[in-house]
């Protein structure tokens, strides 16, 4: 970036000299913008790397088009590409764009956007990609992202630049018209028009192709970020047991990246605007020069006071009562927006939920409960959606009374001076359709006010949803006030441990409790003591509490009372956590047989939501049967067998021994049945206003 700055500002530096020379002032003015540039890309190395590209782009066309300038202006651009030549606002409008993206990365809200957007182009991890119509290859993450916003910056300039160039084509089109000019019709017809508006299809039809592409691996890999970032490290579990502000996960991964990149295909997420409002910004500079030199000595209407760019002021006086009455009627969408999302996601995950527990509502005959519960949160769905309909009823009223006025604004302004004889047919029409281009690039905040708000909102869900990650993991990191050892002899200690609930009560304080490796040990104690806590702070997994456990180096697996069963095939589902393809055949066959389910044995490729396919002891053999497969040498049961009847629970017990003779089991239970499985008995004992404590251990009886 410092070779880059040096050479913007050696420009600067010559424009100053051939500007003495040729005492053009535009020279100057190109040179202090180019010192400006020069400036922002030195510093630009501390910015976004997302703004950086842009920054980067506009620093290498400031030198590009300022050397097209200084060639001109010394005499020395060929005379054979006269017409050719490059406008002199041209590089003054790019080296002002790159001082401008320095100071707007400043801007909270756009270090927001940033701090989202610029992991994807920092990633360095090989991907592969196909441009047409060579092969495939192979590529650094960051460079394929970077090519791709650089290639779509560069063409959306040089749309804006034929949108010029028609322009003026509309000028002498309507001009030919006007003087009823046969011959110069149908040449600006046929060899102007024709060719430039065919080469702006074709760029338009590039755009979109490698802006969708684009846009999907990038939405690709921000959710697989998001993804990982979310169940990376066990956050998911501390945010779902500290009730986060970062409801619904899945609609923040689902909906909101994809709404913060492209507006859910609307066009209307960072990457959306960024591009548009480049291109705004371009066409408004472009446009604004052509409609301050197309009424330069326009005078005041009823009046012969000469203002220099007077529909250029008119323009922008305009554009800033249109964008203040805009913000003013609509300023109460972005909360609006963001609560709409949250009660649409909530009537969603009900919904959800209901098919999930549809028996056990059929049984409790729930239906009328279960309705009148649905029903009461889509009133929220719709009470805030008639909120955002009241406040858009008026803000569209005004932007369609606004957009309708813009037509014809241009056409009073001028239509004066077209009546006096001061300006012909094609100059009018030219004036208004760069009255219309700067106004539209004025007015972008009015006609894109909706879209924006709704992506501040979206904006707003996933920095509350990064925040809430980031608590969850400070969660897990003040966990490690429970320090985890390695036991030299084997077995598993607990000592000095305190587990508290996310509220920050004492739920049970262990003094000292040891568990001997090839001793079955069954846990006991009233119900909401600390049992499963206990056993899920020796898994790691609860963040709330301090002491200090000592654990063997052995595989330690743990089965709460309640599996978890993945939609996909069965197969899937028993060899969960591990791929379908790391366990054999015979061996899930061996394992569903002996846990009492060879009636599933010939349905293993059969897809299904076997959560609900299942009942509810038939789910806790299937994780017996997994348990079976993976052999852990520590095997740790949260009530695992709680569903099935006394004899059923004695065989599965039975079969774990045989199967897994070299195991240690400890199990979580009610039953006095499992004192039969089970050499030692560790009693968890409550105590009234104090944490429960462990009472002296007995050998079970």
């Amino acid at each position: 970036m410092r070779t880059l700055s040096l050479v913007v500002a050696l420009f600067a530096l010559a424009a100053v000299v051939v500007g003495l020379r040729a005492q053009d002032v535009g020279l100057f003015l190109y040179a202090a913008a180019a010192l400006l540039c020069a400036a922002a890309t030195h510093r630009s190395a501390h910015i976004s790397i997302f703004l950086r590209v842009f920054e980067v782009v506009f620093a290498v066309e400031t030198i590009l088009f300022g050397a097209a300038y200084l060639l001109e202006a010394v005499g020395l651009w060929p005379q054979s590409y006269a017409d050719y030549a490059l406008p002199s606002s041209l590089p003054l409008t790019v080296a002002l764009f790159g001082a401008l993206v320095y100071a707007v990365s400043h801007i909270p809200v756009v270090r927001a956007m940033t701090e989202i957007a610029d992991p994807f182009f920092a990633e360095r991890s090989p991907t592969t990609a196909l441009i047409w119509p060579w092969r495939s290859f192979t590529v650094a993450q960051n460079r394929l992202a970077i090519a791709a916003l650089v290639f779509l910056i560069l063409i959306n300039q040089f749309e804006v630049a034929l949108a010029v160039r028609l322009n003026y084509f509309s000028r002498d089109f309507y001009n030919a018209l006007q003087d009823k000019n046969q011959a110069a019709f149908w040449y600006q017809l046929l060899l102007v028009f024709l060719p430039f508006a065919t080469v702006y299809i074709a760029a338009l039809v590039i755009e979109y192709v490698v802006t969708s592409t684009f846009v999907y691996r990038w939405r690709r890999w921000l959710s697989a970020f998001y993804i990982g970032h979310w169940l990376g490290g066990g956050a998911h579990y501390p945010m779902a047991l500290a009730g986060t502000p970062a409801d619904n996960p899945d609609q923040r991964i689902s909906e909101d990246v994809y709404g913060f990149i492209y507006g859910n295909g609307s066009g209307a997420g960072i990457f959306g605007y960024s591009i548009t409002l480049l291109s705004t910004l371009t066409s408004l500079v472009s446009f604004a020069l052509v409609l301050w030199a197309l009424s330069s000595d326009f005078p005041l209407p009823g009046t012969n006071i000469i203002v220099p760019g007077l529909l250029f002021w008119i323009a922008l006086v305009y554009a800033a009562i249109g964008t203040g009455l805009t913000h003013w009627i609509g300023r109460s969408l972005i909360p609006l927006y963001f609560r709409q999302q949250q009660y649409e996601a909530n009537f969603r995950f009900g919904l959800a939920r209901l098919r999930e527990y549809s028996e056990q509502i059929a049984l409790l005959r729930g239906e009328t409960v279960e309705t009148e519960g649905a029903m009461r949160r889509f009133r929220d769905v719709f009470n805030n959606y008639m909120s955002i309909v009241r406040v858009r009823k008026r803000l569209t009223a005004f932007t369609s009374a606004y957009d309708q006025m813009s037509q014809y604004f241009p056409f009073i302004v001028g239509a004066p001076l077209y009546f006096l004889g001061k300006i012909a047919l094609g100059m009018l029409v030219q004036v208004a359709r760069a009255f219309g281009q700067v106004n539209t690039s004025l007015s972008f905040f009015v006609t894109s006010y909706v879209g924006l708000a709704d992506f501040k909102a979206v904006l707003d869900r996933l920095t509350s949803f990064d925040a809430a990650i980031a608590r969850a993991r400070q969660a897990l990191d003040r966990a490690k006030g429970v320090t985890r050892a390695t036991s030299p002899n084997g077995d598993l200690a607990v000592s000095d441990l305190v587990l508290n609930l996310p509220d920050g009560r004492a739920l049970a304080r262990i003094e000292s409790l040891a568990f001997e490796a090839h001793e079955p040990t069954l846990i006991v104690g009233p119900s909401g003591v600390g049992k499963s806590t206990l056993m899920r702070a020796i898994a790691g997994v609860w963040p709330y509490g301090e002491g200090r456990i000592a654990e063997p180096r052995a595989k330690i697996m743990l089965l709460p009372q309640r599996p978890y069963l993945p939609i996909g095939t069965l197969r899937d589902a028993i060899a969960y956590p591990e791929t379908a393809g790391a366990v054999d055949d015979e061996t899930i066959r061996a394992a569903l047989a002996a846990s009492g389910l060879s009636g599933l044995c010939e349905r293993l490729d059969v897809f299904d939501n076997w959560q609900m396919r299942l009942s509810g002891g038939e789910q806790q053999r299937l994780a017996i049967a997994r348990a079976m497969i993976a052999a852990p040498d520590w095997l740790f049961l949260d009530e695992a067998t709680s569903a099935l009847d006394e004899a059923s629970e004695a065989a599965l017990y039975r079969a774990i021994a045989a199967k897994l003779p070299e195991t240690t089991l400890v199990s979580i239970g009610h039953r006095s049945t499992l004192a039969a499985f089970h050499r030692r008995r560790v009693t968890l004992a409550p105590h009234t206003d104090a944490p429960a404590t462990i009472a002296e251990p007995t050998p079970a009886e």
